[in-house]
């Protein structure tokens, strides 16, 4: 399954939705003999196993997964009612060395431009290998939704280089948010200081809201 090569977005949206329907049980058994075994027991290891199912092609994290239609991949965990469950991890957030980097030039741009959605029925209730896949589509943002992940992006940015990182927490971003991202808290990083100095902290992440995805969701099926 993997490094599979699509012609066209459709192609691969057509492929996505084959996934429909299906628990996750029900797919790691269909293709066994070709994922490790290991990607559904483990958190965070979701979107690896569509990954491997629909053959993402990027090995960099800077680049959208299917990188020749320039789309990435997310799940994206809903409850009955269809909504989501949690944020979506997007980026890293870069903490020094940010000279030149702007918003049309970021890595977060690059992701977000045209994003292939995953949604999983996965209420905390239901056992990971019964949670049942829903519709995949593939998301554009609008003018309106780009200019808030912009607005959002460049307040961290700024925020960022006048070295007050610390003092950004879950509630800063309309529609994207920041959090640390680290294995356990001594995983520590360089960032720019209050003072312009070099000082260690957490890793974070740009993750989108789940009021925003829960808009994404609302728009989408509503225009079907």
């Amino acid at each position: 399954m993997n490094h599979q090569t699509y012609a066209t977005q459709q192609e691969l949206l057509e492929k996505a939705q084959s996934l429909s329907g299906f628990t996750l049980g029900e797919l790691a058994e269909k293709y066994q003999s070709e994922l490790p075994s290991h990607l559904l027991r483990e958190k965070g290891r979701i979107g690896q196993f569509f990954e491997y199912l629909l053959g993402a092609t990027s090995g960099s994290l800077a680049q959208p997964d299917f990188v020749e239609l320039g789309v990435e991949l997310k799940t994206l965990p809903i409850d009955s009612s269809g909504r989501p469950l949690e944020s979506t991890y997007v980026s890293v957030v870069p903490l020094k060395d940010l000279h030149g980097l702007h918003w049309h030039n970021s890595v977060v741009r690059h992701k977000l431009m045209q994003v292939l959605w995953i949604p999983i029925l996965a209420e905390r209730t239901i056992p990971v290998e019964q949670r049942q896949v829903a519709m995949p589509f593939i998301w554009q943002p609008t003018a309106q939704q780009e200019n808030l992940l912009r607005k959002d992006f460049e307040d961290t940015i700024e925020t960022v280089a006048l070295g007050q990182i610390e003092q950004i927490d879950a509630r800063f971003g309309e529609v994207m948010q920041v959090r640390p991202k680290a294995a356990n808290a001594k995983a520590l990083t360089e960032a720019i200081g209050p003072e312009g100095e070099t000082i260690k902290t957490l890793p974070r992440g740009f993750y989108l809201r789940p009021s925003f995805t829960r808009l994404i969701l609302e728009d989408t099926f509503a225009q079907q």
